[in-house]
């Protein structure tokens, strides 16, 4: 899918999983548009779509789930309980009072200005050092977010055996990746 050309629309209709979602089309760039996925409050959504991933991560071994926050948390969630998983870890985008020893990678972002950082609280990086994890966000597009948690999974001493997202986004990343649908990024 890829790119699409823009002219002037204010919503793409996506369907994953079954599932029908207007997204609204917001310019994130000089020449750049996206459709807004939120999975953040659609229950419905994210359940549907982590039991989909669910059923193409069965087949991997792996002892975590790992994350970006924000907007990926409902999603390692329900994957984390339908999976069977115990815990998963979340990257955070600063470093917070309680963490010991944390550890940084910085990120950029086809939403985010600038540079943002992801944090991996040292705590986490002693439980999956020399474990197996499987690394999920929401919407993949560049990979910056990705390969900020791969960064930290180096630094932690984990091995990634699988990366999986609800959706990639443009044509941008092309590392491998588990996703459900693909959605176009928008140019003039």
């Amino acid at each position: 899918m890829g790119e699409m050309r823009y002219i002037g629309q204010t919503h793409y209709q996506l369907e994953v999983c079954g599932l029908k979602r207007n997204l609204p089309v917001i310019q994130v760039g000089d020449d750049l548009w996206i459709a807004s996925f939120v999975m953040l409050g659609d229950t419905q959504l994210v359940n549907v779509c982590a039991g989909a991933l669910a059923s193409k991560l069965a087949g991997y071994d792996f002892d975590f789930l790992v994350g970006p926050e924000a907007k990926a948390v409902p999603l390692l969630h329900a994957l984390s309980t339908i999976l069977g998983h115990r815990q998963y870890i979340v990257c955070r985008k600063s470093v917070k009072s309680y963490m010991q020893d944390p550890l940084v990678a910085e990120v950029e972002s086809i939403t985010t200005q600038g540079v943002q950082k992801l944090v991996l609280d040292g705590i986490d990086a002693a439980r999956i050092s020399g474990k197996r994890v499987a690394v999920v966000d929401d919407v993949v597009s560049t990979g910056g977010s990705i390969e900020a948690v791969e960064a930290l999974m180096s630094k932690a001493g984990a091995e990634i055996v699988c990366k999986a997202a609800v959706l990639k986004e443009g044509s941008g990343y092309t590392g491998d990746l588990i996703y459900l649908q693909e959605l176009p990024v928008f140019r003039r």
